[in-house]
């Protein structure tokens, strides 16, 4: 069936195949829904930022997420053109909800998106959101703002849409195409819309919520989760230590149990994990809960990187080190909120000298956000230390003398993740 035959959006036929979508946000999470929705109709891509979108056309996508040759062969439209909103039938936002230097919600990015959206949207309009808040958000906040700016009416005029992002930065095995989508609508009628919409990209498998406050409750507790789950971890990592054994070894043994849970130990940054639980506090609190475990959790990981240098301070003599990635996670090029930096901090607070090095950051990203000048090669011989902390597949791939030759005659390899726990070297070696 041609993506542009003629039907309509409305509470009898549902969602027709030429029904025009705009995606609002063309970070990690929208681009890629972008790029999917517009196989199977009209698409918009609409980001405020104009570089973000002039080196998408150029097909270059600096999330690595999407391929070259595959925005090259994409049919939708991108622009940070506000009117090109305008006779659209479905927007989903996708902008980013981040936290204030206090850890509260930071909804500033939402109520803009609201604010556009409003300004240009008619009668009829499904408005969708996939950001990450907290249950009450969509229907409170977006809602309103968004009625209040169109003049149009909540679930009269226009409806609400709630299905939450799950995209894994780096992770090439979870796709849009075979991942379970949530979706939510105000109306029975906008659930099925939206199962027609999402079911178009992953062959159907969607699950509907009972309602969008439960949607909305599931995203932040599935982030939560995870972030006290490594929290764990992590406060096993330190306690190992205390016992002069590696965790590592330790999980190879409890991984062996067949309902043992597979979380590792390490730094919590980027922009879900990190952040989501203070929007399950924020709410927790708002209803009169103490959310201590929450709490807790983020305490002990935001924690992790203080641990980590005075590990090395235990080990390694002052004066210059190398420090093996600045993102916030493995084979991404994403530094939004790096823990690394914490480290890094420590470290020079501590009388080292650092060296930063990534193969991934983007250099100028770097300098503008933390100030932080990437170095490009290890020189032989140089460094009291190699400070493996990201593990992205170039440095999986170093072999053990590259990694030998850099150091001083009584240098360490550091290996925070244990990447190179099963090779031989002949410096000092010391991991989690």
């Amino acid at each position: 069936m041609d993506k542009r035959s003629n039907t309509e959006v409305s509470k009898e036929s549902g969602v027709g195949l030429d029904k025009k979508i705009a995606v609002i946000g063309l970070g990690y999470v929208g681009l890629p829904l972008a790029v999917e929705l517009s196989k199977s109709f009209p698409v918009v891509g609409f980001d405020i930022c104009q570089q973000r979108i002039v080196e998408l056309k150029n097909g270059n996508d600096r999330t690595l997420e999407v391929p070259a040759e595959v925005l090259s062969d994409t049919d939708f439209i991108l622009t940070d053109d506000l009117q090109a909103l305008r006779g659209v039938d479905i927007y989903i936002v996708t902008v980013p909800t981040p936290v204030h230097e206090n850890c509260l919600p930071d909804f500033s990015p939402l109520q803009k998106a609201c604010q556009m959206i409003g300004s240009v949207m008619t009668k009829g309009s499904i408005v969708v959101f996939e950001s990450t808040v907290y249950p009450g958000v969509t229907r409170g906040m977006c809602g309103a703002l968004l009625q209040e700016v169109s003049g149009l009416v909540c679930e009269k005029d226009f409806f609400l849409g709630y299905s939450p992002e799950r995209i894994n930065p780096g992770d090439h095995q979870h796709r849009l195409h075979n991942m379970t989508k949530v979706v939510a609508g105000s109306e029975p009628w906008v659930t099925e819309v939206l199962v027609e919409v999402y079911g178009a990209i992953n062959k159907g498998d969607i699950f509907k919520a009972k309602s969008i406050e439960v949607a909305e409750a599931a995203k932040v507790l599935e982030n939560t989760q995870r972030d006290i789950n490594v929290a764990f971890m992590n406060e096993v990592a330190m306690i190992c230590q205390k016992l002069d054994i590696s965790v590592y070894d330790v999980l190879d043994v409890a991984e062996t149990k067949w309902n043992f849970l597979p979380f590792r130990p390490g730094l919590v940054g980027g922009h879900c994990i990190g952040v989501d639980p203070y929007y399950w506090a924020c709410c927790a609190r708002q209803k009169g809960i103490d959310p201590h475990l929450t709490l807790s959790g983020r305490q002990t990981n935001e924690s992790m990187s203080s641990f980590l240098v005075q590990e090395v301070v235990k080990r390694v003599a002052k004066g210059k080190v190398a420090v093996l990635g600045l993102t916030f996670k493995e084979d991404i090029p994403d530094l939004r909120n790096t823990k690394v930096m914490d480290l890094i901090a420590g470290l020079k607070e501590n009388g080292y000298e650092v060296d930063v090095f990534d193969p991934l950051a983007y250099g100028q990203e770097a300098e503008e956000l933390y100030g932080i000048t990437l170095s490009s090669q290890m020189d032989q011989q140089r460094y009291q230390a190699i400070i493996a902390v990201v593990p992205h597949q170039a440095y999986r791939q170093l072999s053990s003398p590259e990694i030998d030759a850099a150091l001083g005659s009584n240098g360490w390899v550091i290996d925070l993740k244990g990447m190179w726990r099963d090779r031989v070297f002949s410096h000092s070696y010391w991991c989690l």
